[in-house]
């Protein structure tokens, strides 16, 4: 059935509705249709406050084509609620505030998001207001050494907006580079380095391929650059399988690296191998070996968890929902906090979730 809601200052917005949703549900598909916050709501039909929430639209009385007045709490509006209404309300300033600012064009779209930054901005501008106070003695050291890190930071701020501006992909992760290989008949993904001297693998690398038997521990020695490595020896002739050749290689046996096998620069330079970044392959004796894509890499060459994402504190947060509700709308490609905010929204109505998630 459709509806009217019409607001005091003249709004009117039609919806299309069932007659058993619950009202709390119906002030959830306002919130989302005109960013009217549901605990902020009340709604009036036929001059009378519908104050049951738990209620239906048909035991409301509420019948096809009526008009709801919904009147907002002003006491329940934070002044960041109001700042983002106004933001939303004028198509110009919302146009700037993204340029200047571009995580705001998603906070803009999240109350609690949007609150977060805004409050941050407020905080930073008290410490702005502060850090410019002139004590009574306007050569104050200590005065002008906070205007002076407050220069600076703010240069660090505009400094991260243009980059964000108009180069985020300076933002992204670079994964590195591997190609698979073959040693002593045995798959391994090498990591291609030319910033490496020599061509290095681990020795449980080496004791898996079974080549740990030519080790010449003669070659022993300790590794300095970023730090130390133990050298246990070098292994002075192999074959390495790359592509569809057979490649001869001698091997630095190191501890202390998280590679198996690290492909460096002697080899590079002994077969004449293009690292191409256009076509994504290493290019070597005229045939092009494609690098790994990030999927394929080794587990540890992949971006470690966040320190809240460890297996030790990987366990979700309670919550009031069934764990099988949060996990169906998870799927869908949104986070477990959105999910939450939704369902919170939304009375707990997972079909009512769906539409704010993805309205």
């Amino acid at each position: 059935m459709r509806i009217t809601i019409t607001t005091e200052d003249g709004q009117i917005h039609t919806l299309d509705v069932d007659q058993d949703m619950e009202i709390l549900n119906l002030k959830a598909l306002i919130e989302a249709d005109m960013q009217f916050s549901t605990t902020s709501q009340q709604l009036y039909h036929n001059g009378n406050l519908l104050s049951n929430d738990k209620a239906t639209i048909r035991n409301a009385g509420i019948a096809q084509d009526d008009i709801l007045l919904v009147r907002i709490l002003a006491q329940a509006i934070s002044q960041a609620e109001q700042v983002r209404r106004r933001i939303l309300a004028d198509p110009t300033l919302r146009f700037q505030m993204i340029q200047q600012y571009p995580p705001m064009e998603q906070a803009l779209n999240n109350p609690q998001q949007f609150e977060r930054i805004f409050n941050e901005m407020q905080r930073q501008a008290q410490m702005q207001r502060q850090a410019i106070s002139v004590s009574d003695d306007p050569f104050d050291i200590e005065s002008q050494r906070r205007i002076e890190e407050e220069i600076r930071k703010q240069n660090i701020q505009q400094n991260l907006g243009n980059a964000m501006e108009h180069h985020p992909e300076s933002f992204g992760r670079v994964i590195m580079l591997y190609i698979n290989v073959t040693v002593n008949g045995h798959p391994v993904k090498a990591f291609v380095d030319s910033g490496a001297q020599a061509t290095i693998m681990s020795p449980e690398c080496a004791e898996k391929c079974h080549v740990m038997h030519l080790l010449d521990d003669r070659f022993a020695g300790i590794a300095k650059g970023v730090g130390t490595a133990k050298i246990l020896g070098r292994i002075h002739s192999t074959q390495i399988k790359v592509g569809n050749q057979f490649l001869h290689c001698s091997l630095t046996v190191m501890e202390g690296k998280d590679v198996d096998l690290l492909f460096g620069l002697d080899m590079l330079k002994r077969h004449q191998a293009c690292i191409d970044l256009e076509k994504n392959v290493l290019r070597i004796n005229g045939e092009e070996v494609p690098f790994l894509s990030e999927h394929e890499l080794p587990d540890k060459a992949k971006e470690p968890l966040p320190k809240d994402q460890t297996p030790e504190s990987s366990q979700p947060p309670p919550s009031k929902y069934p764990e099988e509700v949060i996990k169906n709308l998870v799927a869908l490609g949104v986070s477990r906090e959105e999910v939450i905010s939704a369902l919170d929204a939304a009375g707990g109505n997972p079909d009512v979730a769906a539409g704010l998630l993805f309205q």
